[in-house]
């Protein structure tokens, strides 16, 4: 599941990326179409500042725009930016792999097998898909 960390962050980033090359957005703009608490929603962007998705200009003028085109930034980048992982189990993650507590072998346990596909799954979806892919409303039958 994402985090609802995750899920602010990419609607944060979505709304930048409607506005891309319209000039720096404000916050408090951010915070309010998207409905996200402004503190977080500092704490967020900072973070993105950081990573280098984001920048920012202080001032009257000011506010945030992406740091790259979105179709540059796809949602694998960003949930693994803020959750670590695309991996549901630990023994399914690249980058925080740690093998699960209470568990038989890795080589015996089928579920170790499944959630790396899984994995693997969702990582194909999520790096295919950016900030600036039109997602009809209709694709899973919603």
């Amino acid at each position: 599941m994402l985090s609802q960390r995750t899920r602010y962050t990419i609607r944060a980033l979505l709304h930048l990326a409607d506005r891309h090359g319209e000039g720096p957005v404000q916050m408090s703009e951010i915070a309010q179409k998207q409905n996200i608490p402004p503190k977080f929603l500092t704490v967020m962007l900072s973070q993105m500042i950081r990573e280098g998705l984001v920048m920012s200009r202080r001032g009257r003028e000011g506010g945030y725009w992406l740091a790259r085109p979105p179709e540059q930034i796809s949602y694998g980048e960003i949930v693994r930016l803020t959750r670590g992982s695309l991996g549901l189990l630990p023994c399914a993650s690249r980058l925080a792999y740690e093998p699960c507590r209470n568990c038989v072998t890795e080589d015996e346990c089928r579920l170790h097998r499944v959630m790396l596909m899984v994995r693997d799954e969702t990582a194909r979806i999520l790096d295919g898909l950016s900030l600036a892919d039109p997602v009809p409303a209709d694709t899973f039958g919603s």
